[in-house]
């Protein structure tokens, strides 16, 4: 079986795909106010482009897919994706991360195309903080959606929490209690330079200290729990806590991930400027350059990430996180 593997010896078997840079939310973190510009639409990967690029990428090694965007929901015809995406041989998960807030109209035909998984990004569990964070959402609509995944069949669904000191640190252990009670298990995520952030350090809360808040309420038991990405996991009564640290403790050495634009450039990185151009290779359909794209990609693929350098952010917007 192919592997794909840098030249630090980390094996890459995960790709994330943003499917659009547009989103129904203008979160603090991750949007201007006023939004951006989106992109034009034939500037934007089709479907049929995307799915090439996963074949490639699985006859080079690739096994497991997540989706995401900007809003991947808000682009029409996801479900036809993940149908086109769940036939390519190799490729063994296919998941989504989601706001949540078009769980209620799209999880029954998001799971009949065959996704494995969702996780949702859910930040406050109070509805006006909600509004204040993403300018423009209403917290029901995603707490909802909860209830909708669990009848639809969905398991293993995952929340997302990004811990901004000030703004919803102090919801900690309700968002762990939340996540119990949904039989999810919750990932907090530290606080990280974006393009849109210019003081990010006001709003940075090490996961040691989340630790200690959720330690004051829950016996943490550390685990030995796998998945996808970065998360470092702990045990906790019914459940899972896991902690992503992009800053405190950096988990480069253990990447195995790659990223593809709604607009069709590689991202090694997330945290890195470099990026390879491979759309032109997609619309002429070249199998044997997008391979060599790819592979190129995953040479030049950092030993660690820039993100603590001047002027080196991640742009949350065009890659979903």
């Amino acid at each position: 079986m192919a592997e794909l593997t840098d030249k630090f010896g980390r094996k890459i078997n995960y790709l994330r795909i943003s499917v659009t840079d547009r989103c129904n939310f203008r979160c603090i973190y991750c949007m201007p106010k006023d939004g951006i510009d989106w992109k034009p639409m034939n500037e934007i990967l089709s479907y049929e482009e995307i799915a090439l690029f996963v074949k490639v990428a699985a006859g080079l090694g690739i096994r497991k897919i997540k989706l995401t965007g900007g809003e991947p929901l808000v682009r029409k015809g996801i479900e036809n994706l993940i149908e086109m995406l769940k036939g390519i041989d190799g490729i063994e998960e296919i998941s989504l991360t989601t706001n949540g807030s078009l769980l209620k109209r799209y999880a029954k035909s998001l799971k009949e195309a065959g996704l494995d998984r969702i996780t949702v990004s859910l930040d406050t569990l109070k509805p006006e903080r909600f509004k204040f964070i993403t300018r423009m959402g209403d917290l029901k609509d995603v707490l909802d959606g909860f209830d909708v995944l669990r009848d639809v069949g969905f398991e293993n669904t995952k929340i997302n929490t990004v811990v901004m000191k000030g703004i919803n640190d102090d919801e900690i252990l309700d968002l762990v209690d939340f996540a119990l009670k949904v039989n999810c298990d919750i990932r907090f995520i530290e606080f990280m330079p974006t393009d849109i952030v210019e003081d990010w350090k006001k709003y940075f809360i090490s996961i040691n200290e989340i630790k200690s808040i959720i330690s004051s309420r829950y016996k943490l038991k550390h685990s030995d729990k796998k998945t996808n990405g970065p998360s470092d996991y702990f045990k906790i009564d019914n459940g899972f806590v896991g902690f992503i640290t992009p800053l405190s403790s950096a988990f480069c050495s253990v990447c195995n991930r790659i990223r593809l634009t709604s607009d069709g450039f590689i991202l090694p990185c997330l945290g890195h400027p470099d990026k390879v151009e491979v759309r032109s290779a997609l619309k002429e359909g070249n199998e044997i350059k997008i391979g060599k794209l790819i592979k190129y990609a995953v040479e030049i693929k950092p030993k660690e990430h820039a993100l603590l350098k001047e002027g080196i952010h991640s742009s949350m917007a065009a890659v979903g996180g």
